[in-house]
């Protein structure tokens, strides 16, 4: 039996088919997910989300969120959402390098609010890059 997955952000539903497995970041470790896992409620962290069809596997960078799991669906609400394909994993490549150094910059300071800002803009630059394809 497959699981229903719909991935909803504020701006559009990023996903809404089924699946054989998932694998979330969550804010305590990666998740997995297969038919008739028990009800969840879970927050999710900024990272990259695999969804297996019944052909690959299909990474989608997520930025935040909470996951529900009951009776073969998982809906999935987040704060962003970029599927593979939509990235230029180029550009991503660059834009995670500049943030690891931004946040090495910081690395000495307290938690100071710009140290949380590079942090996540770190953690997302990460994800994307990740969900192109690049190896960090």
């Amino acid at each position: 039996m497959a699981l229903t997955v719909r991935i909803i952000a504020p701006d559009k539903t990023v996903w809404d088919d089924q699946a054989q497995e998932i694998i979330l970041p969550s804010t305590t470790g990666q998740l997995g997910i297969l038919s008739d896992h028990a009800p969840l409620l879970s927050a999710l962290d900024t990272g990259v989300m695999r969804i297996r069809s019944e052909k690959e596997w299909i990474p989608i960078a997520l930025m935040g969120g909470f996951v529900e799991v009951e009776d073969n669906e998982v809906t999935i609400l987040v704060n962003g959402a970029e599927s593979a394909d939509e990235i230029d994993k180029d550009a991503a490549g660059v834009d995670f390098n500049e943030a690891k150094a931004r946040l090495e910059e910081l690395q000495s300071d307290e938690n100071t609010q710009e140290k949380i800002q590079a942090t996540q803009a770190y953690k997302k630059a990460r994800a994307r890059f990740q969900a192109a394809g690049g190896m960090v």
